[in-house]
């Protein structure tokens, strides 16, 4: 198969023509080792490309400036800056200047929430380069990965990525800097379509306005609700999560609500409970009060379905014989999964978001065990939203979802280089 690299350059190309001021395209590719999401940008001058693993839940764009690195745009961010917030501190180096070595520097708070630690940076600004385009100005955090030998800032995140690319509700994520950039001022939302594989082409992140060639699926929008108590690893008492959750009221099972304790959906006063999505995360996590009975009656119907179970496959709790497995236009012919959100909105979950194929004769449900208290008590993880079209508006604080574009005979990664989507073979 062709390399990320040679992808990326044949779909940057070809994107030119279709971005716009209201518009950025960067492509998504899947990691089948971690199956974790990332995307691609250079940086600094001269450009520096890297794989950026892409996490919704991250405050900030960083990335790796170990010793080899160099920029001569490099500006870092002076601590008296009012961009600066003061929370990881005020740096200094001894050594010569260069990205991730200068003095009177604003702190970064570098994020991994694979990783044991939360580890330091730098803040400043440099270009950066997306679809060819220059953006000037934007502020990331940068460290030197080398430079920590208990823990790495990279653990778990795929080996091609050199950093944490953050959507996150911040003032420096990306999308919200692009947003308030004096030279492009796009439009304060973006866009996922997460790929389930590399083999039919790259997903994309639309930063702005999500590209027209998906306008043909209907988006169903709902509200982004926010939890008032902070679920990041590093917060100031009184902030709030910057984290998407959405209101989850009921989970339905083949049709039938399951019979579980309610208020586990509901984020109570100390910011515990709730639904919300991370893209860190490969498979959906649930509080063992919500998997159990979850589990109970998919085998149940899967049972009824004369579909075979077989022994768990860690971290997995039920999986099943594939050859007893049905096909259909949305995977798997599996008992369907429902989210009933708020209204009585339904995201109803196929069997090719549910299952998890483990080898070539078993598949699982892809839902694993978060414990018995856990702080968020449904983690929406990647496997749900594969081939699923998911518009963020942070202005209006919704989110738009297409459901699975397999109904649709599409899939995220059937994004041409011309920019239509074609049809699965």
């Amino acid at each position: 198969m062709a390399s990320f690299t040679t992808l990326l350059s044949l779909l940057t190309i070809s994107l030119l023509s279709f971005s716009s001021s209201s518009q950025l395209i960067l492509p998504i590719e899947k990691d089948p080792a971690t199956n974790l999401f990332y995307t691609s940008l250079s940086i600094g001058t001269p450009h520096h490309t890297f794989n950026l693993a892409i996490d919704l839940a991250g405050p900030i764009l960083w990335y790796d400036c170990n010793k080899n690195y160099t920029s001569s745009t490099y500006t870092p961010l002076p601590c008296e800056s009012n961009l600066c917030n003061g929370n990881a501190g005020c740096t200094s180096c001894n050594g010569p200047f260069k990205p991730g070595c200068s003095n009177n520097t604003c702190g970064a708070n570098i994020i991994n929430q694979l990783a044991d630690s939360i580890f330091s940076g730098d803040t400043g600004k440099d270009e950066l380069f997306i679809s060819q385009t220059k953006i000037s100005g934007l502020l990331s955090g940068c460290t030197d990965v080398d430079g920590f030998s208990d823990d790495s800032p990279l653990k778990g995140l795929p080996k091609a990525t050199k950093g944490i690319l953050g959507l996150a509700r911040t003032r420096l994520a990306l999308p919200t800097q692009l947003s308030l950039s004096s030279s492009h001022k796009l439009p304060q939302k973006f866009s996922l379509c997460l790929p389930s594989s590399n083999k039919k082409g790259l997903g994309s992140l639309f930063i702005g306005d999500t590209d027209a060639s998906f306008s043909k699926f209907q988006l169903t929008t709902i509200p982004l609700i926010i939890n008032p108590f902070s679920t990041a690893p590093i917060f100031t008492l009184g902030d709030a999560s910057y984290e998407y959750f959405i209101d989850v009221k009921s989970v339905k099972v083949g049709g039938e609500i399951l019979n579980l304790k309610s208020s586990l959906l509901s984020i109570d006063n100390k910011g515990n409970g709730g639904t919300k999505f991370s893209t860190l995360n490969s498979f959906t996590v649930l509080h063992s009060s919500i998997l159990k009975p979850l589990v109970r009656d998919f085998v149940k119907k899967a049972s009824d379905k004369k579909i075979k179970k077989v022994a768990p496959v860690a971290p997995f709790e039920a999986c099943f014989d594939l050859s007893t497995i049905g096909r259909t236009v949305t995977g798997l012919d599996v008992p369907t999964i429902g989210l009933v959100l708020e209204g009585g909105v339904e995201w109803t979950v196929y069997g090719g978001n549910s299952m998890v194929l483990v080898n070539k004769n078993v598949a699982c449900l892809g839902f694993v065990d978060g414990g018995k208290e856990p702080r968020t008590a449904v983690v929406i993880g990647g496997n749900l939203l594969e081939d699923n079209l998911l518009e963020f508006d942070l202005v209006s604080s919704k989110l738009g979802f297409s459901s699975s574009l397999l109904l649709h005979n599409a899939r995220c990664s059937n994004l041409e280089a011309s920019g239509n989507l074609i049809s699965i073979e």
